[in-house]
């Protein structure tokens, strides 16, 4: 089991996706915005902050800088519908996975299997 930080500002999404997580036995916390995540990483460690790159205030990348910063080895999961912001995050945080939206649920479970097991 996996303890997973997930930072989505759709509330439909976040919810589908933090249930998602935990019907396959992760324990998730689940924030609104950036800031909130930001606020969020005090209460780890994490093993995995899964983001959405595009939210108000802080935007996943800045989410993604400071959950390293803080926590060095935190694995790294974007999710965007921005083909472009997609390949921005590539190049920011190359260890990075990004997937793209729509996402299936259970594809983005499978991957979230991968980066915890790795």
């Amino acid at each position: 089991m996996a303890r997973i930080l997930l930072a989505e500002d759709d509330h439909s999404l976040r919810g589908f996706l933090a249930r998602a997580l935990e019907r396959a036995g992760h324990s998730v916390v689940d924030c609104e915005n950036g800031d909130d995540a930001i606020d969020a990483l005090d209460q780890g460690p994490w093993d995995l902050l899964l983001t959405d790159i595009v939210m108000p205030g802080a935007d996943g990348i800045e989410v993604a800088r400071v959950a390293a910063a803080r926590q060095p080895g935190i694995r790294i999961m974007f999710i965007t519908g921005f083909a472009a912001v997609a390949l921005s995050a590539a190049q920011a945080s190359p260890q990075a996975k990004v997937l793209a939206k729509p996402v299936h649920l259970r594809d983005l479970v499978g991957e979230v299997e991968r980066m915890v097991a790795a």
